[in-house]
This record gives C-alpha cells, structure tokens and sequence, in this order.
C-alpha cells in the first residue's frame, strides 16, 4: 500500500484500553444515578467524542449531566495510567519501520487533548507522531475534520493517506472524506461491521497490518 501518511485511532488500534474505558463509563454513570448498561453498549460508543458518546448511550441526557459524567468519568479513567506494557504487541516497531521507510504518522482519536497527551507520553508512543487531533479540538467522528486537519498539515490528497481503526466511527470517518482505510479486529468491531464501510482491508493480527502496509 503506498501512502505518505498513516493515521492511526488510539484506543483499541494503537493501545489496548478498551475493557477499561468501558469499566470507567460504568462506574461513572452508575455513580452519578444513570441506569447500568450492557457491557456492549459502552465498548459501541469507544472512538466518539465524550459528549456524543453520552448522548448516545443517555439520550436526553443535559448538559449539566454531561459536565458531571465526564468529570466523574476521568476520576475513574485516570486511576489506571497507560503504559508501554498496555501498546498492544508490534505496534511500537511498526511505527519505527514506517518512520524508517519516510511516511508520516499521526492519530485522530475521540479522546480528548489532556487524555491524549497524557497517553502519548507514558506509553512512549509520543515521538513517532507528526501531528495528533482530539474530538475537543474539532468535530468527533465519524466527522473527517480531524482527517482534513491532517491532510492539510501534510499537504496531501485523501488518496495518499490511510485511516487505521478498529470501530465503525474510524472507516465510516475516511469514507467521507474518501481516503481508505483498515480495519484492525483486535479492539471493539469485527469484520461484520467494519466490512460495510468499504474498507481496502480487514486485518486480524498485527503481522497482517504489517503485511497490508507494505513492511
């Protein structure tokens, strides 16, 4: 696949955290009196910004309600700080090889800044980006506003770029946009749904990644 730039999704794609934001929406929603949901439904949202991960997990919820629940929320997430040994395994060197092979990389995530910062500092994966975007900065998925931020920081075309993701929100994201994309299966969606955003590839391991970007 010959692309200048690889754009990456954080969590569930770069880092395996998606059990534990799942865990900390729980125990912030039912802290603060919202009902519990199925296990599911909080993986489903994982990738959007907080505020439109709420509204669709609470429809109706207010604004006030969101201001408490993403405060409530970070008390929880923020317990569990992500480390190296949390980067799911050949992640780190795939993005050394691609450095070392002159393409760009960079990430577009629906965490947001103070979250994202954090995490590309203690995960050690920080160095490797040209460029990062959150959902508070911009327009959350699967809104392309982060892509074209990066298009445009870069100075390319949809076409020499790849959006790598592994939910709905990520390839639904570069469809719009029409830039391809990968679906990765070892975070929250399978191969059913990520096949219906036209995806140039479905990948199950790592090593399969590897392969499809030409490493």
């Amino acid at each position: 696949m010959n692309v200048k730039v690889v754009i990456f999704d954080w969590d569930g794609t770069l880092v395996d955290s998606v059990e534990h934001i799942a865990e900390s929406l729980h125990l912030a929603s039912t802290a603060l009196g919202f009902p519990a949901l199925e296990r599911e439904a909080y993986r489903d949202i994982i990738g959007l910004g907080i505020e439109e991960a709420l509204q669709k997990l609470y429809p109706g919820i207010s604004a006030t309600s969101i201001a408490g629940m993403r405060e409530s929320y970070r008390e929880y997430f923020f317990k569990k700080t992500t480390t190296p040994q949390n980067v799911f395994a050949g992640i780190a060197d795939t993005l050394t090889d691609l450095r070392g092979a002159g393409r760009h990389c960079a990430v577009a995530t629906g965490k947001n800044r103070s979250g994202l910062d954090s995490a590309l500092s203690t995960s050690g994966l920080g160095p490797h980006f040209g460029i990062t975007q959150c959902a508070d900065e911009t327009r959350s998925k699967p809104d392309p506003a982060m892509l074209a931020r990066i298009l445009e920081f870069y100075g390319v075309k949809p076409e020499q770029a790849v959006m790598i993701g592994d939910t709905r929100y990520d390839l639904d994201m570069a469809q719009r946009i029409g830039m391809p994309s990968i679906g990765v299966e070892w975070g929250v969606h399978k191969r059913d749904v990520l096949g219906q955003y036209s995806p140039y590839a479905i990948v199950e391991t790592v090593t399969d990644l590897r392969q499809v970007l030409g490493l």
